[in-house]
């Protein structure tokens, strides 16, 4: 992969206050007849990255006594301080992080604020800054001169919340051109202190599946990212997960099978998920199998007995498993100190017993990197034994 072209990628460069972000600022002045007007102005990046991948920060604190910029962990975690220029921005480079997507923090004066310079995503349950390392093996999620699919904000009512919610809706190229075709559909849920906007902001699901399609490596096919904070009325829902199981199957099944051109069996119905999300997208999978038959779990704990669920029964029986699903897809992180080796010993010990279980790992801590790469690799996969 071209690194400088890596770089110039705009898909890159934009996030969820900008597709284009225009890093310019406006001073006025007036113009010769003494008239007032404005003038653009570039300004630097936050966190930029250069071709040998040192990333460059700039935080503008004019009145500052100290700005340090530090990882929330992984491969980026130690606080480096950054220097005060005499214009008041203050500047620093750091050599050595490793590919990947990074959420940081800036901190001045010893509290953490959040850079208008670098993009904004939503993580950690709040607004926070990221930047990226190119990885060796990026194409597949970037902007490409492919045929495009299109993004919608559906709303819809919850009759399990209460709640008007909504969901976004991502269908291939063609889709509008094509009425008599029909799609099978991935019911696809974020993770843990983030929102489903990660999935097209941070995880650029919409350009993978346009490259994927593209290429001919995965069929098409519409995908519906929902919020996953889903809760109950009398607060009785399981209190990691939420209740977007029932939301799923109840409310928002019915209406995407309704307003769009859906496969409406089950075999052409899949649902995955990162960290939190793989953990709804289990229960989902397993509480309707007249619903699911396919099921992605990258990056949490593969679950088949605690306090709030036994699958135990369903996990004995590889020849009802493995009737039931057409694909069950896990995949893990190699540096997921918290769920690797867990996970890989119960993947080993379920497939010695017959259950058709598709592992895959790829090198990485827990975020977009290797959600990027999981959620490629079960796509090629997804809805590929029916016509």
């Amino acid at each position: 992969m071209n690194i400088e072209k890596y770089l110039a990628n705009q898909s890159l460069h934009s996030y969820a206050l900008n597709f284009d972000p225009t890093q310019k600022d406006l001073i006025r002045i007036t113009d010769p007849a003494g008239h007032p007007m404005g003038k653009y102005i570039p300004i630097p990046s936050g966190a930029s990255v250069d071709q040998n991948g040192t990333v460059h920060f700039t935080f503008r604190a004019p009145g500052a006594q100290s700005v340090a910029v530090q990882g929330l962990g992984g491969a980026f975690s130690e606080r480096i301080s950054l220097c005060r220029r005499e214009n008041g921005d203050w500047i620093g480079t750091v050599e050595g992080i490793p590919a990947g997507f990074h959420y940081h923090d800036y901190i001045v004066d010893g509290t953490r604020m959040c850079n208008d310079l670098a993009p904004v995503g939503y993580g950690d349950f709040r607004a926070i800054n990221y930047f990226e390392i190119p990885d060796i093996d990026s194409g597949f999620y970037l902007l490409q001169d492919v045929p495009h699919g299109t993004i919608r904000m559906e709303y819809y009512n919850s009759t399990v919340t209460g709640r008007c919610r909504t969901c976004f809706v991502y269908t291939p190229p063609g889709y509008e051109t094509h009425p008599e075709k029909r799609y099978p559909v991935l019911y696809l849920q974020h993770g843990g202190g983030e929102t489903e906007t990660g999935w097209i902001w941070q995880g650029k699901v919409n350009y993978i599946m346009d490259n994927l399609i593209a290429a001919g490596q995965c069929r098409e096919m519409i995908l519906v990212m929902n919020n996953g904070y889903a809760f109950l009325p009398d607060r009785r829902e399981h209190p990691a997960r939420g209740a977007i199981d029932l939301v799923l199957a109840k409310d928002c099944i019915p209406f995407i099978d309704q307003k769009y051109r859906t496969l409406t069996d089950r075999r052409a119905r899949a649902v995955a998920g990162l960290s939190m999300g793989g953990f709804q997208a289990q229960a989902a999978a397993l509480h309707f199998p007249d619903l699911f038959s396919s099921a992605g779990l990258f990056s949490c704990y593969f679950i088949i007995k605690d306090h709030y669920d036994d699958y135990t029964e369903l996990f004995r029986d590889a020849k009802t498993f493995n009737s039931q699903f057409d694909l069950f897809f896990f995949s893990t992180g190699t540096k997921e100190a918290n769920f690797y080796e867990q996970n890989l010993h119960t993947i080993q010990h379920l497939k010695e017993h017959g259950l058709d279980i598709t592992y895959f790992e790829t090198p990485g801590y827990h975020e977009w990197q290797v959600w990027r790469h999981s959620f490629r690799a079960f796509a090629t996969k997804l809805f590929r034994s029916f016509s």
